[in-house]
């Protein structure tokens, strides 16, 4: 299985919404890690004028202000306990620049060149069909040049019919019916090239037209290729998921597709597409001056209580708005009063009644089939109920030990048993979720004798 989120631009530091989606990828990367092979892929768009226009306002080179930023995207990895198992630059990767062009002459039938003029948002990096952006707001530029074009309305047929009969999955419904409708209303063929000029002499030169550069998100979306060190493997066979915001599925849904059937190459079987991330309810992004910093947030607050929010708030259809106000307190109702006490009391019962030592006796199981739940919400793109199949666990343990109460127990082993290795389950099914925690909950009841309790989330409030 192959799994990749979008590549930003790399013209800020990243901010929550990207964090979303790469959370949510490393979720899947991680889960389907257990059934089979996977490889997770992310990376940075470096080569769009949007970086080339905020490094010349900070006063510094293109290469290393992109270099710069995207550095920052890498090191996501350790405040976000992420997993990825390749990060691709396309300003830096030779292989990317050479699958580009490969790319290129593979749809060569399919491209020609014509004069355009037409009103181009920076932001989204597309030519409007209305006089403003909807994304963006501000004034569109005015364009008129000569430029490579793509046969993308040849593709409208078949784009439809994959679409809509599920060979090519786009999930939610909401998206897929959006696209579909998309499709329906006619497809234009698109610019794919812009001049050296307007593009600042930054990015992927044309093949055989030096005067010209690659359009950026023809650049970009080529990247779920260029970077694999076995195309067989990862892309030729098998599930390749793409997680994509739903301000950019037209270019996931319509564009690439497009391009992969002209150069007759395997599509991806499926695209999940999220909503955003607000602040107030205004859309979190760079260039807004709404953005929220996950690596700072992870480090007042940890990188559990950044991944559990992200996970257990944020709906499958829906924008979900931020506070820290919401997330310090899903991490206190949760993590500390709901995890982590109940670990703490189970733990103190093992000491209190058997000095420690977990009863060596039958424990029975008290969501047996959590694993199966969790699956299926992952199979949906659900990743709200796959947390809520894994809290399922704590809900039902509590509702245990009010209803056993094994403090007025003769004999409280089964009771013990059954909680320590609900503990253990919950542990087992919480790393997907929360690799961090999952490896605290571990140390406090693995083993024969278990250790002394100790807290495992303190109280943000």
């Amino acid at each position: 299985m192959y799994i990749t989120t979008t590549i930003p631009y790399v013209n800020a530091r990243p901010h929550l919404g990207f964090a979303l989606e790469i959370v949510q990828a490393d979720v899947l990367a991680r889960h389907y890690r257990r059934r089979e092979p996977v490889r997770f892929q992310t990376g940075t768009d470096d080569n769009s004028l949007k970086n080339v226009l905020a490094a010349q306002a900070a006063g510094v080179p293109v290469q290393e202000f992109v270099d710069r930023n995207a550095r920052a995207f890498e090191e996501l990895r350790e405040p976000l306990a992420l997993s990825f198992d390749s990060f691709v630059r396309t300003s830096r990767d030779p292989a990317h620049r050479q699958g580009v062009e490969r790319l290129w002459r593979a749809t060569a039938h399919d491209v020609y060149q014509r004069h355009y003029s037409g009103l181009y948002c920076v932001g989204c990096e597309q030519f409007a069909t209305e006089d403003s952006c909807p994304e963006h707001g501000g004034p569109l530029q005015v364009v008129e040049e000569k430029n490579w074009f793509f046969r993308l309305s040849r593709y409208q047929d078949r784009l439809r019919e994959l679409i809509a009969d599920g060979r090519l999955r786009v999930e939610p419904a909401v998206r897929r019916n959006e696209i579909l409708a998309f499709i329906e209303a006619g497809l234009e063929d698109i610019s794919i090239s812009r001049s050296q000029e307007r593009a600042r002499g930054w990015g992927i030169p044309v093949p055989g037209d030096p005067s010209q550069v690659v359009y950026v998100w023809w650049d970009a979306l080529a990247n779920y290729v260029t970077a694999l060190d076995d195309y067989e493997r990862w892309w030729a066979r098998g599930r390749k998921i793409h997680l994509v915001g739903k301000g950019v599925i037209r270019f996931h849904a319509v564009y690439w597709p497009a391009m992969l059937l002209s150069a007759g190459e395997p599509l991806p079987t499926e695209i999940y597409v999220h909503d955003y991330l607000t602040v107030e309810g205004r859309k979190i992004s760079k260039s807004s001056g709404s953005a929220v910093d996950p690596v700072e947030l992870a480090a007042r607050y940890g990188s559990d209580a950044v991944r559990w929010w992200l996970l257990r708030e944020v709906p499958r259809v829906g924008d979900a708005d931020f506070t820290e106000g919401r997330l310090a307190a899903r991490h206190d109702e949760d993590l500390a009063n709901g995890l982590g006490n109940l670990v703490k009391r189970v733990v103190t019962m093992v000491h209190r009644f058997r000095g420690g030592h977990v009863p060596d006796v039958p424990a029975e199981p008290l969501v047996p089939d959590v694993e199966e739940r969790v699956h299926a919400a992952l199979e949906a793109f659900d990743f709200r109920a796959a947390a809520s199949a894994v809290w399922s666990i704590v809900e039902e343990a509590n509702r245990y030990i009010e209803r056993e109460r094994p403090w007025r127990q003769a004999d409280p082993d089964v009771a013990l048993a059954t909680l320590v290795q609900a503990c253990r389950t919950l542990a087992v099914q919480l790393e997907v979720f929360l690799p961090e925690a999952a490896a605290r909950v571990t140390a406090q009841v693995e083993g024969a004798r278990l250790p002394e309790p100790s807290p495992l989330f303190p109280r943000i409030v």
